[in-house]
This record gives C-alpha cells, structure tokens and sequence, in this order.
C-alpha cells in the first residue's frame, strides 16, 4: 500500500523538484494534498507554483491549500535573490489554470492528520504551518507516523547566517514547537545535501527526457544553480528538497545517526541554528535522525527515472 504523505512547501526550484518526484511516484506515496507557506517567496507565489507543479506532472486532482503567510513571530524573510522574483524563475511553464482549494492549510493539516493514522508528513520549507497546526492541536501528534524535514546544519554551519539554515531561520518558533512535538523526525541538513549537487551532465540529463517535466526541471535548474556556483565555487548547486521525497522512496541511499537536536530562538547571533548534539554530550534522549551521508549518483538516477515517467 502507498505510504499516505502531506507536503508542504514553499516552492522554490528545489520544492518544485520534490513535488514532481513525489507526483512521479504514486505506487509508494499516496499524496493526500499541498499545503504551501510563504517562504522562499509570499504565499501568493508558492501557493501558484505548488499549482503549477501539479499541472505540470498531469495530476491537477492532488490539492493544494494556502496556509500562513507570515511566520508565527519574526517578520517574514524571503530568498528572491536566490530563486528569483518568481520562486521557479526557468521553469517556462504556463501559469496555472486550477485555484487553491478552499481552506486554510493548517486546517487541512489538523483534519488530514486526525483522519489518517500512520501519516508522514514531510516539510520543505518554513515550519510555519506545521509548528501552528501542532500548537492549535497537539493530539494531532498521536496519528502522525514521522516528519521528513529539510532543514538546519551542524557542522556545515548555515546559509542564511553563520549559524542558520533558511527554512529555520525564517520561523524558529515554529521549528522549536515541531521539535519539540515528540513525533519522530528525520532532518536533512546542508551536511547531506551539500552532497547532492547538479552537474552540467545531470542537468542535460534531465533535458535529455524530452518530455515538459524534464525541460521545466533543466531550466530550473540552471537558473537556481548560479547561485551556489558564485557564492561558494561549487561546481553545482545542492538540491536540497528532493532529498526529503527520496528518502521515502529508497531509505537505503541515505546515512545518519539519532541525535537530540535543539533550535536555538532567543539570541540574535545564532537565532535559528539546529544545534544537534551529534557526539552525545548532554543527557537528552534523541528525537531526530539526522542525516548525513547520500549516495548521490543513484539519488540523481532516482529523480530522472521518476521525472522520466510524468509527461
């Protein structure tokens, strides 16, 4: 049977990657729907892109709600300069012809979670949604199997601050509430993917599927690639999201070790960090897995195979 699953996110060309793995691969992952955050754009813009990855992938059934737009305290921080005005700058796809359901995403994430025990759900962006649907209804806790996150760091440090990785540093009031839930998380870090990085030959391999879904993924691709490539002199860009989808799909392709992992929200320097007591220093009990290790050829392999199927 399928594993029942919730995404939210807040696309972004590597949310946007996620989505079509996810949409590509219904035989193990029953998409229960979308729930979209403002994040690396405003709401307005992933909830549209969510909706243009369902089109893309031909399955505009799978629905999509718009959930905060804003995080729960902190003031709304957003990477255009790395996603461009749109969050998926390169796509080239057409603009949506479906709407947003009618609700708010937390509500859908409270009913979708009382109503499906054994439910993943799985988070590529700001902890927005999640963090407020866990506070509003803590029980909700009981039915949900594992959060899959992608988000923090240790000892790669950040990408927004010295400290902070994006998705946690833009709410991590939130981060520290999902954290804090004592539901079973397993967290992809910029150790891990930091190691999935694109290529000129993945990228052409992604355009080689000659089909809509790899064209869109290409150019996204090149586009968000640039980035990485001037600010750290990578030779690709790490594709952070997919990870969380793969992860799913073949455990086996990825390393870690449980940890207590801790999200710091009082100092100013560090607000944000995952501090994850890899060496276990303190007496906290783990309650996370954090992932540190990727096979990254057969992770790319995975994602064209799947992006190969949608049309």
């Amino acid at each position: 049977m399928p594993r029942p699953i919730l995404i939210d996110t807040d696309p972004g060309q590597d949310d946007a990657v996620a989505l079509l793995l996810a949409l590509a691969s219904p035989a193990e992952l029953q998409l229960l729907g979308i729930t979209t955050v403002a994040g690396n754009v405003p709401l307005e813009l992933t909830t549209r892109n969510a909706l243009m990855m369902v089109e893309l992938a031909g399955r505009p059934q799978v629905a999509v709600y718009a959930g905060c737009d804003r995080p729960m305290v902190r003031p709304l921080v957003t990477a255009e300069y790395v996603h461009g005005k749109t969050g998926i700058d390169g796509a080239g796809t057409p603009a949506p012809t479906t709407e947003a359901a009618a609700g708010h995403a937390v509500d859908f994430i409270v009913q979708t979670a009382l109503a499906t025990p054994g439910l993943t759900v799985c988070t590529l962006g700001p902890l927005t949604n999640l963090g407020t649907a866990l506070e509003r209804s803590p029980e909700i806790g009981d039915n949900i199997e594992q959060i899959v996150l992608m988000g923090g760091g240790f000892f790669e440090g950040g990408n927004t601050t010295p400290a902070a990785e994006f998705n946690i540093y833009v709410d991590p009031q939130a981060a520290d509430i999902v954290f804090r839930a004592g539901i079973p998380l397993v967290m992809m870090p910029l150790d891990v993917t930091h190691q999935a990085l694109t290529s000129d030959a993945r990228v052409e391999a992604f355009k080689a599927l000659g089909n809509a879904a790899g064209g869109a993924t290409a150019g996204m691709l090149e586009f968000f690639e640039r980035y990485d490539m001037e600010r750290y002199g990578t030779r690709g860009a790490p594709l952070h999201d997919p990870t969380v989808i793969a992860y799913l799909l073949e455990p086996e392709l990825f390393g870690g070790r449980q940890c207590w992992v801790e999200i710091e929200t009082t100092s100013e320097l560090t607000m944000g960090m995952t501090v994850v007591d890899w060496w276990g220093l303190t007496n906290h009990e783990p309650n996370c897995l954090v992932i540190n290790q990727i096979d990254d050829e057969r992770f790319f392999g995975l994602l064209i195979e799947r992006l190969g199927r949608l049309p």
